[in-house]
């Protein structure tokens, strides 16, 4: 793997996505993680520091906005930009994941794979 290789997280419990997320992210030459619940999520991060995170907020163990909540009080990680990608279409729902630090927020029935790679792409520069 190239050294400027660019690592993508996704926390997504729906296996589906996750894997025809991962798979067009490799293709684009990606290096991606996969974790399926937030607490995974909040373990992995304690060792990998990812470019880009893409998270779900509807979750087993550990919701999304807490995940997004700990990556915000974390000096190490609060730099890290965070894409969430949910079922959670509610303007109250998106203005909070802004508040903890989300960068982009995305409806997972109104958004394409593709937009949403050329989104990812844009903020990993």
């Amino acid at each position: 793997m190239p050294e400027d290789a660019k690592r993508i997280m996704i926390v997504e419990d729906d296996r589906f996505l996750s894997f025809l997320m991962k798979a067009r992210l490799e293709k684009d030459g990606f290096v991606v993680s996969q974790v399926f619940d937030g607490e995974e999520a909040i373990q992995l991060l304690k060792t990998e520091t990812p470019s880009l995170i893409i998270l779900d907020l509807i979750m087993p163990k550990v919701t999304g906005f807490e995940v997004l909540k700990t990556i915000s009080l974390t000096p190490k990680l609060a730099a890290i930009p965070v894409v969430i990608v949910s079922n959670l279409a509610q303007d109250s729902d998106i203005e909070k994941a802004r508040e903890l630090g989300a960068k982009e927020y995305f409806v997972k029935v109104k958004v394409s794979i593709d937009d949403l790679v050329q989104r990812i792409k844009a903020l990993v520069v």
